[in-house]
């Protein structure tokens, strides 16, 4: 059973996302909360697999709460799915970089959203990376191009685990990197989770940003 806590300050919101997650045979929404500080303490007290978290709400918003369950050892297994209105809001590149699996649009279709989910609670990548992706290529698009320390991390990456982060990057899943690089899909498993170790990532979206903050891949313009 998937258990679902809900983040949002709007509880007409936080009813509709009730009763479309409890309408699921293997999903169960655990608690509600109308801030970061009360989302924290719901995940504390009733435990969670995925939050649900509004990235703008009073108070503790979403992306310092994002910060402090990623930042909680005992919280480790928790997986944060960040929902916005605007998905070119600054703030959600700043959630992924503190933890965060992704982000969904609230306008997301029924399927979308518990998919996310499953998803998210499997520990995978998030329902569309490539998604993701293009939400932090149009950010590092604005910035200073790559950092000096994120180039430095990949100093301790092999040839072949810099193929496979620049493909993940590139929104591919396992199946499709294994395809291009001709390697079993068990492999390529393998070198992202050595990609997660070295680079102290928590997901695959980390990794997303670690490529592009390095400059291994560069935004597309246009």
């Amino acid at each position: 059973m998937i258990r679902v806590v809900l983040a949002d300050d709007q509880a007409l919101l936080r009813s509709a996302f009730r009763v479309l997650v409890e309408s699921e045979p293997d999903m169960t929404v655990t608690g509600e909360a109308s801030d970061g500080a009360e989302a924290l303490r719901v995940v504390r007290e009733a435990g969670a697999d995925v939050v649900l978290m509004d990235i703008r709400m009073p108070g503790t918003d979403g992306l310092a709460a994002t910060r402090a369950l990623s930042a909680d050892p005992e919280l480790a297994g928790v997986r944060v799915v960040i929902l916005t209105t605007f998905e070119r809001d600054d703030y959600v590149v700043e959630a992924l970089r503190a933890g965060a699996a992704g982000f969904l649009g609230k306008g997301a279709e029924p399927a979308d959203m518990l998919g996310a989910i499953r998803v998210a609670a499997a520990g995978e990548a998030l329902l569309s990376p490539a998604a993701t992706r293009g939400l932090i290529a149009r950010f590092l698009e604005q910035g200073d191009g790559p950092r000096p320390e994120a180039a430095a991390a990949l100093d301790v990456l092999t040839a072949r685990e810099r193929e496979v982060l620049a493909e993940v990057a590139g929104g591919l899943s396992n199946d499709e990197i294994a395809a291009r690089l001709t390697v079993s899909p068990l492999t390529v498993k393998t070198h992202i989770n050595r990609l997660l170790t070295k680079l102290g990532a928590r997901d695959r979206a980390q990794l997303v940003i670690a490529a592009y903050e390095s400059g291994l891949v560069r935004p597309r313009v246009g």
